[in-house]
């Protein structure tokens, strides 16, 4: 199967205008996403996807492939979708573009898994780490997820889930690190939101409310995800240590 990686970086971005040209050790964020989705060795071509002529002309001056898109787009994986669309790929992997830091294993396991499942009808495979702080576990910005005996997604939330009503249970988060058949980019992109997603603002509902089976994958987490300009001061501090 060929593969291909598709990096969403929006400049109009609510909580952080320009966020993928904010410079992380005199690059911008989006090219150490770049680099290191390059080192996956399941990924065959990598791509950035923007709706911004400033953040395509980077990419010109970086030497990265990109990919103009919409500026409509709700979701991510609508504008990963349009991109499958002019990709010669059978899986295209969603990596995160506020992902500095992403490890290449872990790209690697969350599409090797799709790649290797031998589940009818899967839609797609997504990574998921363990919740160990109290904090993450009351922020509305970690979406929590809960799995089958056999690692089926059964739900997405904002809120703790599942909730310990008579004895503590374990927490996961739902990471930003999918791989898709393409066919199912195709459903996503023509079928509307449902109950739940439109709810929880979680994409991977798409597919579950529909019944399309998503294999969570344990993968380990790479540290800090950029959502706020105090977190690319955290990023910054990494790499800084990572390299003194």
């Amino acid at each position: 199967m060929k593969t291909a990686a598709v990096i969403p970086c929006r400049f109009q971005s609510s909580r952080f205008e320009g966020k993928p040209l904010a410079t992380i050790g005199g690059k911008p964020m989006m090219w150490h996403v770049y680099q290191q989705v390059c080192k996956a060795c399941s990924i065959e071509v990598a791509y950035i996807a923007t709706e911004s002529e400033e953040i395509g002309k980077v990419c010109d001056e970086l030497g990265m492939r990109w990919i103009m898109t919409s500026d409509q787009h709700l979701t991510g994986t609508d504008r990963v979708a349009e991109c499958a669309r002019k990709l010669d790929a059978d899986v295209i992997v969603n990596v995160q573009g506020d992902e500095p830091f992403i490890l290449p294993e872990s790209i690697d396991a969350v599409t090797n898994a799709l790649i290797e499942s031998r589940i009818e009808g899967l839609a797609a495979t997504n990574g998921y780490g363990k919740i160990d702080s109290e904090e993450d576990e009351s922020d509305q910005g970690v979406v929590k997820v809960i799995f089958s005996q056999s690692y089926l997604a059964l739900a997405y939330s904002r809120l703790p889930i599942p909730l310990a009503f008579r004895q503590p249970s374990k927490r996961y988060r739902q990471l930003g690190l999918y791989a898709f058949h393409r066919k199912e980019l195709d459903f996503f992109a023509t079928t509307k939101q449902g109950p739940l997603e439109a709810s929880e603002s979680v994409e991977m509902y798409r597919f579950v409310e529909h019944d399309r089976p998503v294999l969570m994958v344990g993968v380990e987490e790479s540290g800090v995800a950029v959502d706020t300009p105090a977190d690319l001061f955290e990023a910054r501090k990494i790499y800084e240590k990572m390299h003194s």
